[in-house]
């Protein structure tokens, strides 16, 4: 299993802002997130502000390449609800308390060695081309009505 590489980077408000004001249509927030950590994602994104505006995915080391991403996981800091999902899920918590470890990231897996390996196994996959495949505009979704159709035909 190859996460973690949310530990570097940022996402738009508008991809997450939905747990912070209407979690399943339920006009409350997500209750996976840590209630000291609600107020000051709602003040980086206010209701009806600028989805556009940038927010770090990682809290406490947002440049940093390390085992904080995990931590923030399994403390409900987790920005996007698909990582957070990764605490949430018997069968990726495990995976989770093993990369944020008890100290520091020691007496748990090495993130910073795993994560190498697991992505030279996923280059070893094979790029789809053609109508195998497509390079999404918006990740989380597929780019048109057809593709979507052609990619659960195969």
């Amino acid at each position: 299993m190859c996460w973690g590489a949310h530990t570097i980077g940022q996402t738009d408000c508008r991809f997450f802002s939905y747990r912070l004001y209407n979690f399943t249509s339920s006009g409350q927030p997500d209750p996976s997130i840590n209630a000291e950590f609600l107020p000051q994602l709602e003040a980086l994104c206010p209701k009806n502000g600028d989805g556009l505006k940038k927010v770090a995915l990682d809290k406490d080391s947002p440049a940093k390449f390390d085992v904080s991403f995990f931590k923030n996981v399994r403390d409900g800091y987790g920005v996007l609800e698909s990582d957070q999902r990764l605490w949430e899920d018997p069968a990726t918590q495990t995976e989770v308390k093993n990369y944020a470890g008890t100290f520091r990231g020691l007496l748990g897996f090495r993130f910073e060695f795993e994560f190498p390996k697991a992505m030279n196994k996923l280059s070893s996959i094979e790029v789809k081309t053609g109508t195998a495949g497509e390079i999404r505009k918006v990740c989380s979704k597929f780019n048109s009505w057809f593709s979507y159709h052609i990619s659960i035909k195969k």
